[in-house]
């Protein structure tokens, strides 16, 4: 696949959005919800905080981002932990909840005694005030009904429609989808809905229909041009003039499109594919779309890479490789601002986080009581992390605190999960992955035994050290 090139070949140096904590997730389309809800999705969120989310698609030239614009409900009770959202025939959302008061898959979590291996919860939610749908019947219908449900308008009923369609006589369903899109209607406005539709029930038939994909990829509308583009990764060998017709998305006005036909270049695995890919640069382009053609360009790599003719003949080709290739890092750092902070001669320590073992790097250090200390925090793990520096003996008890917090909506964006305590003494930023803080402090003037602690909700059970001050 294009966007997955051989290992250890490295692929555009991106940042795309990664996700945390969730595992579920539906889109609503079904009329027992309200109006201005339709088209968004529901999303179940099992950390850090217990939340069964709402999110709207943003669309963008080249992509769609989401944008959170409230929940369902947010759970008090801490056991609540959702992990999976469906919405059934009649349009009620079904929520799978796990029901623990231990969460995680570390060791210590599958041993702890709390854990409830026998129990778990499933929550229904309707709108208020709004009637149900009529549940469209599928069990063991006529194949020609099962095609009349592709027109339905909620999403949940389409998917389960083709379902059943895939349980039956492949040869019978592609005669009965044959007539059904001939049949369809031309004057009815969502007739390209229908369409596309169909040309996925032909995929799952694995029955390529050409002439369909070919009037997809010249509609008006940019998505379902897009949508044929990537169909056309499969289908092209059944296109006699595939490469015509990708050449053709590949300026496409919408870098939607043109993205898509970045991709689907990299299934035809020919030198004319890959110089239709180059066409993306005489187009605006971004992230999005540089990520797309290095990473298109790189699985065809053995058409070009020795091929004199094709690089005279590319002259923006050589720049967009040196563009896109990650620089290696360099050994000599950045030059820093000075810190007032090391006029008091502090004492350094460094400290980092394990990849993957909710363990800092170092479990004990000493300090003198009342000396400044400069603590930078280094954090190369996937989750985020901080550190809290706590009075003697009190780390269990900051801990449960912020796990505590995990109910507040704004805890993770906006207090770090970091308790207000007067037990909390010295606390860094909750660092993101691949980041680092600095934690500036002196040094308690009373010796002792000083736990410090990742208050992130779960964290402080294993992630956890001591500061000894002499």
């Amino acid at each position: 696949h294009a966007l997955n090139p051989p290992y250890p070949e490295q692929q555009t140096p991106v940042k795309f959005p990664a996700y945390s904590g969730t595992c579920g997730q539906d889109f609503i389309y079904t009329h027992s919800w309200p109006d201005e809800l339709q088209g968004c999705f529901v999303r179940v969120r099992y950390k850090p905080v217990n939340t069964v989310e709402i999110h709207k698609w943003v669309e963008k030239d080249t992509h769609f981002e989401e944008e959170r614009i409230g929940h369902v409900w947010q759970s008090a009770n801490l056991s609540f932990i959702p992990v999976d959202a469906r919405f059934g025939p009649r349009g009620d959302l079904y929520v799978c909840d796990w029901y623990n008061p231990v969460k995680g898959h570390m060791q210590y979590s599958l041993r702890d005694t709390r854990r409830d291996k026998t129990s778990g919860r499933i929550w229904r939610i309707t709108a208020k005030g709004r009637p149900l749908d009529a549940a469209s019947k599928i069990a063991g219908e006529p194949i020609p009904k099962l095609l009349d449900l592709l027109k339905a308008y909620e999403y949940r009923t389409r998917y389960t429609a083709k379902i059943e369609l895939r349980e039956r006589d492949p040869k019978q369903v592609k005669s009965a989808l044959d007539e059904w899109v001939k049949q369809l209607d031309a004057k009815d406005p969502r007739r390209e809905h229908h369409q596309l539709e169909a040309m996925w029930m032909y995929a799952n038939l694995r029955e390529p229909n050409v002439p369909l994909l070919t009037t997809l990829l010249k509609s008006t509308n940019h998505n379902v041009r897009a949508a044929a583009t990537r169909q056309l990764r499969w289908w092209h060998g059944q296109m006699p003039d595939a490469v015509a017709a990708l050449r053709e998305r590949a300026s496409d006005n919408s870098g939607l499109v043109r993205l898509e036909a970045a991709i689907a270049a990299s299934y035809l695995q020919s030198v004319p594919a890959a110089e239709v890919a180059l066409d993306l640069l005489k187009h605006p382009m971004d992230e999005y779309l540089d990520h797309a053609l290095r990473s298109a360009l790189d699985s065809m790599k053995p058409l070009w890479a020795d091929n004199g003719d094709f690089l005279t003949r590319h002259a923006d080709f050589q720049p967009f490789l040196a563009r896109t290739t990650a620089k290696p890092k360099s050994a000599a750092k950045k030059a820093e601002k000075p810190d007032p902070f090391d006029k008091l001669n502090p004492t350094i320590v460094h400290i980092g986080t394990v990849p993957e073992r909710m363990l800092f790097t170092l479990l004990e250090f000493k300090v003198k009581a009342a000396v400044p200390v400069k603590l930078i925090l280094e954090n190369p793990d996937a989750t985020p992390h901080n550190l809290v520096v706590c009075a003697p003996g009190s780390a269990d008890k900051i801990g449960e605190a912020a796990n505590e917090m995990a109910k507040l909506p704004d805890a993770f964006e906006k207090l770090d999960f970091v308790p207000k305590s007067s037990d909390v003494l010295f606390a860094t930023k909750m660092v993101q992955p691949n980041q680092t803080d600095t934690l500036r402090f002196h040094a308690p003037k009373q010796p002792g035994r000083y736990p410090f602690i990742c208050s992130f909700p779960g964290h402080y059970l294993v992630m956890r050290g001591m500061m000894i001050v002499e």
